[in-house]
């Protein structure tokens, strides 16, 4: 993966989705804006006490989807970040860490909804509409 990739993931201000599954299949999809690659190969999202929590307790895969609409479908830009949970932190330095920047970012009231902070490994990266192409040409 290239800086390109944790420049547009990063970007601000932007949101995007996460879909979750529970271990039954349940599926779950959440709007998210605090999803932050740290490294080519990790993000970091901060989680209130809510399904997708739930579901990453029972199942460590994830996607994170960020779309920009374009004049027609083909114009939409846009990645799938497929994940995959390393680590849940529901107390410790990092999540005290993690919650001081959201704070000074959006205030202490979005800081105080934050529950645990979750450490994703990136899998695989699609582009939002995938014809074959690769997903640098869809961002």
């Amino acid at each position: 993966m290239t800086k390109s990739l944790m420049e547009y993931f990063n970007r601000s201000p932007r949101i995007g989705t996460i879909g979750t599954a529970a271990r039954d299949g349940r599926v779950d999809v959440a709007v998210m804006g605090s999803p932050r690659m740290i490294d080519e190969k990790t993000v970091v999202l901060g989680s209130g006490s809510n399904r997708t929590l739930e579901n990453l307790r029972q199942n460590p895969n994830a996607v994170y989807m960020i779309m920009e609409p374009g004049k027609g479908l083909m114009d939409w830009k846009g990645v799938r970040v497929y994940l995959r949970m390393k680590d849940l932190a529901t107390s410790g330095p990092a999540l005290d860490e993690y919650r001081r920047q959201i704070a000074s970012a959006v205030g202490e009231a979005a800081a105080g909804m934050i529950h645990a902070l979750v450490t994703f490994e990136i899998t695989e990266v699609r582009p939002i509409v995938d014809m074959g192409q690769g997903w640098e040409q869809a961002i």
